[in-house]
């Protein structure tokens, strides 16, 4: 990797079931990612994916680039939810950039989106070049 290797976009697609699924290996039972009614009653378009599920995909995403170099750090801001629809699906696109190599760490910036509006804030991670 050198600074500057773009990396080819991978795209994830997540249905109600992938949340249950997600929700009940992570231990998160909150109702706003399996309940219409609830996740709009507190102000949410319609029921939304865990944000560290799709945090998660970003990580899968570097994982595959990389070969499954170790992962030294992974971070990001929540910026904005992905609603998955009811019996339909939602797909979350990942690239990335490698903006530095240093000391054996590689630096790769993120862009995680769905339907053309980025999720995740600054999300980025760094691996074991």
């Amino acid at each position: 990797m050198i600074p500057g290797d773009v990396f080819e976009p991978i795209s994830y697609e997540l249905t109600r079931a992938d949340l249950v699924a997600y929700a009940e290996a992570a231990g998160d039972p909150n109702p706003i990612h399996q309940d219409e009614d609830v996740a709009r009653s507190v102000g949410l378009p319609g029921v939304i994916a865990h944000g560290m599920l799709t945090l998660g995909l970003a990580g899968r995403a570097v994982s595959t680039w990389t070969g499954g170099a170790e992962v030294v750090e992974v971070g990001c801001k929540f910026t904005n939810p992905v609603v998955v629809p009811a019996g339909g699906s939602v797909e979350v696109h990942v690239s990335g950039t490698v903006k530095k190599v240093e000391d054996g760490l590689a630096t790769i910036a993120l862009e995680v989106t769905c339907e053309g509006t980025k999720v995740l804030g600054m999300p980025k991670a760094v691996v074991r070049a």
